[in-house]
C-alpha cells in the first residue's frame, strides 16, 4: 500500500512553488495534508479553525475536504506569508483571514468549532487549555511536526517532549499520537 494522497488541492502546487520562491520552508507534508482533508470531509457544514496560516498549504488541504456550506478561520502573524495564501485561496468565501498574533487571537476569540488545525505554538506548547476551551464536543484537534523537523531552532525538542508527556493528563480529549508524515496529534474533545 502507497500511502500517498489520492487527490492534492488544485491550488497546492501553485502555493508550494511560491513558497519555495519565498524561502519558506514550514507548509505541512502531503500526507498530513491528506489526513486534514480526510477529517475536514467528517465535519459538515463544520467551523474551522487553522493556527498558523503560513503560505495556505494547510488550508488548501482542509477546503479541499470542507463542505460548501463550511467555514474556515486562519490566523497568521506573518503578513508577507500570508499575502500568499491569500493571492492563491483569497477567491474562496469560505475562508476568513486573520492578520493577527495566535496568542493574541485567542485572547480574544469567541464561538466554537468543530476543528482545529494548530501550527504554530499558541494552542499547542502555549495556550492549550485556551485552545480547547474553543471546541465543541467532538471536535477534533491536529497538530503536526511532532518529529524532528529542518526548521526546528536548537531549544525546540523539549517543547515538544513536554507537549507529548503531557497530553494523557489533558482532561476532556481522547489524543492518538502517530508516528507518521512529520508526526501527528490527532484529539478529539469529548
Amino acid at each position: 500500500m502507497r500511502d500517498e494522497p489520492y487527490q492534492r488541492p488544485a491550488r497546492l502546487d501553485a502555493i508550494l512553488a511560491a513558497a519555495t520562491h519565498a524561502s519558506f520552508a514550514m507548509s505541512c507534508v502531503d500526507r498530513t495534508g491528506s489526513l486534514l482533508a480526510t477529517l475536514a470531509a467528517s465535519k459538515p457544514d463544520g467551523r474551522f479553525l487553522e493556527l498558523g496560516t503560513g503560505v495556505g498549504a494547510g488550508a488548501a488541504w482542509l477546503t479541499s475536504g470542507m463542505t460548501a456550506g463550511a467555514r474556515l478561520v486562519t490566523v497568521e502573524a506573518d503578513a508577507s506569508v500570508q499575502a500568499i495564501a491569500r493571492r492563491h485561496l483569497g477567491s474562496d468565501s469560505r475562508i476568513e483571514f486573520v492578520h493577527a498574533d495566535a496568542d493574541d487571537w485567542l485572547n480574544q476569540a469567541s464561538g466554537l468549532f468543530d476543528f482545529a488545525y494548530v501550527d504554530c505554538r499558541p494552542g499547542k506548547y502555549l495556550r492549550l487549555p485556551d485552545l480547547l476551551a474553543l471546541l465543541k464536543p467532538g471536535a477534533l484537534y491536529v497538530v503536526d511536526d511532532m518529529l524532528p523537523q529542518a526548521t526546528w531552532p536548537d531549544d525546540h525538542q523539549s517543547r515538544v517532549d513536554s507537549f507529548l508527556e503531557r497530553l494523557p493528563d489533558v482532561p476532556n480529549w481522547h489524543a492518538t499520537p502517530m508516528n507518521w508524515a512529520s508526526g501527528l496529534v490527532v484529539a478529539a474533545r469529548i
